[in-house]
């Protein structure tokens, strides 16, 4: 096979590569984040966590269960005593100053910032399906640009070939001309190679082991407008990061409540009633009798001299004031990570228009003007070849923007939720 057929037929098999991906039905963003909610497990674990949460929160406003318990007392023989006293009883602990209420709310608190990191996971893993859906956008339009490039370096070849043929090309020409042909298809390789790894993220996420590269519908020419000051007010209105962290503040008051009313003891009240057989009671005859039935109680009281919770109360005010600080820190975090990530988006939509509106149909005209000089023996090859090379790496550059464009979006409509911020 000559290096003409060889182009020729790389392009019709990644084409026909192409073609048959289109054959299934298109797939959207929304279907792929239907996918993840689904089925993606880290989810699950949050839906979880936030039952055990709720269970601990049930929990921590239970009463206290009331003890049963069998009496024998004075337990001898001989002629008054007679065995002693034969009973049953129960007691019970009086739980004072809402303690019980105070940690019922405590442990809410808890399930509450559970349930922000459960937010916090869902937007994560949105995020990572956005990001890498706008990445298989920009593969699955490198693998177009770099076809088109596979054609335009075939036609250069065949130039060469019929200028070389009539005697008016040398054969360094050609050989330039195969080189970068080689160079180029080694690119769209490389650039199928990347959709593929792409799409095995994207099923990693979707936790679809059997999702395969297919079209994707999706404009990545148009992007998004975002303004900082807006994303900031949002992102402090909306972050999950900052809910849990401000229900952290509220847990905190409330533990430290309830570490001021632990030191208000609470009562042990007991009673029941036994058998008493001891002759003790004298009839109107003299004689004596058993005492029979009689009733007992005991009501305790622990009293705080010694230990007032003083340490606990101590700890809950310091946690107090972390927490408090913890909200500062939040959002200084989160301000820190939005000037990196809007810097970001600014510079590849920046990129981007400068790319689109100029550079690449200034390259692209560039290198048509250089092949038709080169075809007229007008110019010599290595000027095309290089018109050639900066029309591609123009084109890469161009999608590769996009993406981080979109990726820096996705970053910052998200909350700044990802993987790397967790």
């Amino acid at each position: 096979m000559n290096t003409s057929s060889k182009h020729v037929f790389l392009t019709i098999t990644l084409a026909t590569a192409s073609l048959s991906y289109g054959q299934v039905a298109e797939l959207r963003l929304e279907d792929l984040e239907r996918m993840a909610l689904e089925r993606n497990p880290t989810l699950r674990q949050a839906e979880a966590n936030n039952r055990a949460a709720a269970g601990r929160a049930q929990q921590a406003g239970l009463y206290p269960n009331p003890t049963l318990a069998a009496v024998g007392e004075e337990i001898s023989g001989g002629p008054i005593i007679r065995g002693g006293e034969f009973g049953g009883g129960f007691s019970q602990r009086i739980v004072t100053a809402g303690k019980l209420s105070l940690s019922r709310r405590v442990a809410q608190q808890d399930q509450k910032e559970v349930e922000a990191e459960a937010d916090a996971q869902k937007y994560r893993v949105l995020n990572a399906v956005r990001s890498l859906y706008y990445q298989a956008l920009g593969d699955q339009r490198l693998v177009e640009v770099r076809m088109e490039l596979v054609k335009l370096a075939g036609r250069a070849v065949d130039i060469s070939r019929e200028l070389a043929n009539v005697g008016q090309a040398d054969r360094p020409d050609l050989l330039a001309a195969d080189i970068e042909a080689d160079r180029i298809e080694l690119e769209l390789i490389t650039a199928e190679n990347a959709r593929q790894r792409t799409w095995r993220q994207l099923a990693a996420v979707v936790n679809d082991p059997s999702l395969k590269p297919v079209t994707l519908a999706g404009d990545l020419d148009t992007l998004p407008k975002l303004a900082l000051d807006q994303a900031l007010e949002t992102i402090y209105n909306e972050s999950p990061e900052l809910r849990a962290a401000n229900a952290g503040i509220t847990r905190a008051e409330l533990a430290l409540r309830r570490a001021k009313a632990e030191k208000i003891p609470d009562l042990i009240v007991s009673g029941g009633v036994r058998h008493n057989r001891e002759l003790l009671e004298q009839t109107p005859g003299g004689s004596l009798r058993p005492v029979g039935k009689e009733g007992f109680f005991d009501i305790g009281i622990e009293i705080p001299i010694f230990n007032r919770n003083q340490g606990n109360v101590a700890a809950a005010r310091a946690e107090l004031d972390r927490s408090r600080l913890d909200v500062d820190r939040t959002k200084l975090a989160l301000r820190a990570r939005l000037a990196v990530a809007y810097k970001e988006y600014q510079d590849s939509v920046a990129i981007a228009e400068r790319y689109r509106s100029t550079m690449i149909p200034k390259a692209q005209q560039a290198y048509e003007m250089y092949l038709n000089s080169f075809r007229q023996m007008a110019a010599a090859y290595p000027q095309a070849l290089v018109a050639q090379r900066n029309l591609f790496q123009l084109q890469d550059d161009y999608v590769k923007a996009l993406v981080n464009a979109w990726q820096r979006s996705v970053e910052i409509q998200g909350l700044l939720l990802s993987d790397e911020g967790q």
